[in-house]
């Protein structure tokens, strides 16, 4: 896997299957679903990004699906990523949620495809899912496979059971949030960190050391959040529905932090969560 932070939006990182994530893309989560949602997408494609990350409860696959085909990109040139809800969990489950995902994004194959929660009714339900995206993958039906909001714990409950490593774990993950054992764990077995919030939906902008830090750069808040994560070698996934700042959050390759930049970041782990759930709290 590439640790040295990529140097232009389109590059990204080799995952543990052998196909490359890209390092920066658009996420939809509460994304108006229709018209709002495929703008959004058609923006993003046009400023240069290509990935798409959505999820069957945001209920905008459509729109994704009608904004990557309307962008006129051919469909190898833009990931695509969606997610299996907690109602869906087990086997059989996974398999029909799949399919459905896919017929609403109308596309013949998913760049990865990631449990969306570890929430379901026994970790023996949620390693059945862990089966069905294996069988998913081994169909050809996506490309990779993944989590998502995944503590150590779960991972491990996983890594225990299968001989399959997730190649992705989509998380909380901004300077806030940050866990280095979460980030360690992961680095050591393969699996790259994704960052859902990794501007923490604006909270923390008047934050002292993040606004200090961006004065310093000239740059905004939210670019050297996202700098920080790219740096730490963690794909990140910004939403917006603005023109201007879907263009400003893929502008993060021509500065970098210093080492003491990025150490005082480290040291804001502690600070409150976006999300409404702690993954933790998940048996």
């Amino acid at each position: 896997m590439t640790e040295h932070p990529p140097d232009r939006l389109d590059a990204g990182f080799r995952l543990n299957d052998e196909h490359t994530i890209p390092c920066v893309g658009l996420g939809v989560f509460q994304s108006q679903p229709g018209s709002v949602t495929q703008q959004a997408v058609q923006w993003a494609l046009e400023a240069g990004y290509r990935m798409i990350d959505t999820a069957s409860m945001y209920q905008n696959e459509a729109d994704v699906g009608a904004g990557v085909r309307a962008s006129g990109l051919p469909r190898k040139d833009v990931f695509v990523t969606t997610k299996l809800w907690h109602s869906d969990h087990g086997y059989e489950a996974s398999q029909k949620a799949f399919y459905a995902s896919l017929r609403r994004l109308g596309l013949e194959y998913i760049d990865l495809y990631l449990i969306h929660w570890p929430r379901a009714p026994s970790p023996t339900v949620r390693l059945e899912s862990w089966k069905g995206l294996v069988k998913l993958q081994n169909d050809g039906l996506c490309r990779s496979i993944g989590v998502s909001n995944y503590t150590v714990r779960h991972l491990q409950e996983l890594l225990d059971a299968s001989e399959t490593v997730p190649a992705v774990n989509q998380v909380e993950f901004h300077p806030f949030v940050y866990d280095p054992r979460l980030l360690a764990f992961c680095t050591e077995n393969g699996i790259r960190l994704e960052a859902w919030s990794p501007i923490t939906r604006g909270k923390m902008f008047d934050h002292p050391v993040v606004a200090e830090t961006a004065t310093a750069h000239g740059r905004t808040p939210a670019q050297v959040m996202l700098r920080w994560g790219l740096q730490h070698g963690v794909v990140e996934i910004p939403k917006s529905i603005h023109r201007d700042r879907i263009v400003e959050n893929s502008r993060v390759f021509d500065f970098s932090l210093t080492d003491s930049e990025m150490e005082a970041f480290d040291h804001l782990q502690g600070g409150p969560r976006v999300g409404a759930w702690n993954p933790a709290d998940i048996p």
